[in-house]
């Protein structure tokens, strides 16, 4: 441990210090060896990586067949950023917007209920959500 800076060196640095031999080891040494997260950053990542990636209800998987909807590999990333946006402020029910797409996504179950083109929707209305996300 180097006192004045208060860090921690890890059981694999200190391993692979002794096996080369060295007996004084500082952390200074691993300054570029490791990147420093905080907590929330690591649990977050954590959190988006176990979500995985929307699914889609039999319900959302009709409309967008019937609307002619078709996402590219962008515009899926968006559609999942935004749900893990979402995830991330608390909310249970989204619309999250992914270009003139609508998407009603319940957050918890990580899950796109319904999908709307905004160009054919008439009044552009969207009722029982309580957020929503322009990813």
């Amino acid at each position: 441990m180097n006192i004045e800076t208060n860090q921690f060196l890890s059981s694999m640095q200190v391993n692979e210090n002794l096996l080369k031999g060295k007996s004084r080891i500082e952390t200074s040494d691993f300054k570029d060896s490791f990147k420093t997260q905080s907590f929330e950053d690591i649990l977050k990542d954590k959190v988006r990586s176990d979500r995985g990636e929307v699914k889609f209800s039999k319900h959302a998987l009709s409309r967008l067949e019937t609307r002619n909807i078709t996402l590219s590999d962008g515009q899926m990333s968006r559609l999942n950023e935004g749900s893990n946006k979402a995830f991330e402020k608390g909310i249970k029910d989204s619309l999250v917007m992914v270009d003139e797409l609508a998407f009603i996504v319940n957050v918890p179950n990580n899950t796109v209920v319904t999908a709307i083109d905004s160009k054919e929707s008439e009044d552009n209305i969207f009722t029982n959500i309580d957020g929503a996300v322009i990813a």
